[in-house]
């Protein structure tokens, strides 16, 4: 199959996707109901993942016929130990997403341990609180912890009664299930993650600006990891301080290939409800438990990762001009990440301040590439003192102004700032890139032959005229640190070019026409008026 016909295929893979995950969610805003699409994928994706797992071992010893859905619990229990060791998690058969689908479509129901009958609802949030207590104990209890959080069961987002959220979750159950995702025992694993990233894309770019700040577009997250990339076939660990949805994390190991990543990917996000999609993504793209380390709190004021740093990659698109504690919190100036620039970011614009603590944590032979507002490339006080800094110890690499519009939520033309530790120059290289895009629907994208163009002029560090100006360092100091890319890159004068002489020449001639064409018009009225 060509790869236009392969791109067609997804295309229509991705509408069927939307058609359904947009028919279940009814009334409610896909916005609040994204987490019941998502995690249902999720619950189906691990059911279908342990089942194959369990059945290649039992056909590869002999038992060709084996299928680890149809066997009793009390059989499976044996496994439980081991699977929870090898996979991190353990799912009884009967509490499998084919199984737990095909007795709510039948209406054949369940019966607690006391004869009570059990609604779906009821079933789902066991299984899940099943599925989270299976990893207690073990190494992947905290990539498991609080996973379903935000699956609601008894929310009335999903209905008015009990009846109405039932027959809603039995609808997620066979939407789920009808979505074309392929044979986890045919290793087409990537039609999860795949269609993962492209409905959280749609629900982004439907929820406007609270989808824009969780979810960085996939061609930006591409431009990011390939600036941070380059001349790398592997890297050791990718960190992202900001990590939302873990887009950006993955894209690490799509550009680079399988197993390029080779310690793991590591992230902290502060949204609950995003962390816990982060993590559901890490899964989905088939990320073991044991190489990603994605962490819940707040990164400025607790970072979780001091054990894991220094990292050979960030990649970052954190939260535009945010508050934080800046100079009210006396520890902050001592703190390692911020000291050595002498001065905090400012309380109400906390970018620099990520800035600061992604260097902190960037190998001396890494790469930092991070999306930025453009405000703190020029602004005065304490953001110019922290500009001085790192252009006195040649850490910036690279400014790219962005396109307008790329972003979800936000028509802010920004900034990419890259930062190395070891260049081989004192030098400074800008690129204009606001012209670098395409228009689909509502928003711009950067196409891969802008990315290319991009990514060559940033790895040769060339001059191109209105495109790339490599500053020295005795340039940012004459200009005040100013970083911004339109001090040093003249853009294009596009105006039409007018010969004077010959406008001159123009004008003459019209102005002697009018002057005939006056003296005729005289003459007519003269004779008109003789005859009356």
């Amino acid at each position: 199959m060509s790869d236009m016909n392969k791109e067609q295929e997804r295309d229509e893979l991705h509408r069927a996707i939307w058609a359904i995950a947009d028919e279940l969610r009814g009334a409610v805003d896909g916005w609040d109901f994204k987490n019941y699409v998502l995690g249902t994928m999720f619950y189906r994706y691990i059911s279908e993942n342990l089942t194959s797992y369990v059945n290649k071992g039992e056909i590869e010893a002999g038992i060709a016929s084996f299928d680890y859905s149809k066997i009793k619990d009390s059989e499976a229990e044996e496994a439980r130990i081991g699977l929870v060791q090898e996979k991190g998690f353990f799912i009884l058969p009967s509490e499998l997403f084919c199984n737990v689908r095909a007795r709510a479509i039948s209406g054949e129901g369940w019966t607690f341990s006391n004869g009570k009958e059990e609604q779906l609802n009821e079933k789902l949030e066991e299984v899940f609180k099943h599925i989270e207590e299976s990893a207690k104990g073990s190494e992947s209890e905290k990539s498991f912890e609080g996973l379903f959080t935000d699956f609601d069961v008894n929310s009335n987002k999903l209905g008015s009664t009990v009846a109405k959220r039932n027959e809603r979750l039995t609808k997620l159950l066979d939407g789920i299930a009808t979505m074309n995702l392929g044979s986890i025992r045919d290793h087409d694993i990537d039609a999860f993650g795949d269609a993962y990233e492209y409905l959280m894309t749609m629900y982004a770019s439907n929820a406007g600006k609270s989808g824009g700040e969780f979810f960085t577009p996939a061609d930006v997250s591409v431009l990011l990891t390939r600036l941070g990339t380059v001349g790398k076939k592997t890297i050791n660990k990718v960190y992202d301080p900001a990590c939302g949805s873990g887009s950006l994390l993955l894209k690490t190991e799509k550009i680079l290939g399988k197993d390029a990543v080779t310690t793991g990917f590591f992230g902290q996000e502060i949204n609950i409800t995003t962390y816990n999609l982060c993590r559901i993504n890490m899964f989905l793209h088939d990320i073991g438990f044991d190489k990603f380390d994605v962490a819940c709190e707040d990164t400025l004021i607790n970072p979780q990762h001091w054990d894991d740093e220094p990292f050979e990659l960030i990649v970052s698109n954190p939260p535009y001009s945010i508050k934080w504690a800046g100079d009210e919190n006396p520890l902050l100036i001592n703190d390692p990440r911020f000291s050595p620039a002498g001065v905090l970011a400012p309380k109400s614009k906390a970018d620099l301040a990520f800035v600061m603590h992604c260097l902190s944590w960037l190998a001396s032979n890494g790469t930092a590439a991070i999306v930025c507002f453009p405000g703190i490339m020029y602004r005065g006080g304490a953001e110019q003192k922290i500009r001085k800094y790192l252009i006195d110890n040649n850490f910036v690499d690279c400014i790219i102004q962005l396109p307008s519009n790329l972003f979800f939520g936000t028509s802010i033309a920004t900034c990419i700032m890259v930062m190395k530790k070891n260049k081989k120059d004192n030098k400074t290289l800008f690129i204009d890139a606001s012209n670098e895009c395409i228009k689909v629907t509502n928003n711009n994208k950067l196409t891969p032959e802008n990315i290319d163009h991009i990514v060559d002029v940033f790895a040769k560090r060339t001059e191109v005229a209105h495109f790339s100006h490599l500053a020295g360092y005795d340039e940012v100091v004459k200009n005040d640190y100013n970083l911004s890319v339109s001090t040093y890159v003249e853009a294009e004068d596009t105006r039409e070019k007018v010969d004077i002489k010959h406008l001159n020449a123009d004008i003459k001639e019209i102005v002697a026409k009018e002057d005939k064409l006056r003296k005729e018009i005289d003459k007519i009225i003269k004779e008109i008026e003789a005859t009356i």
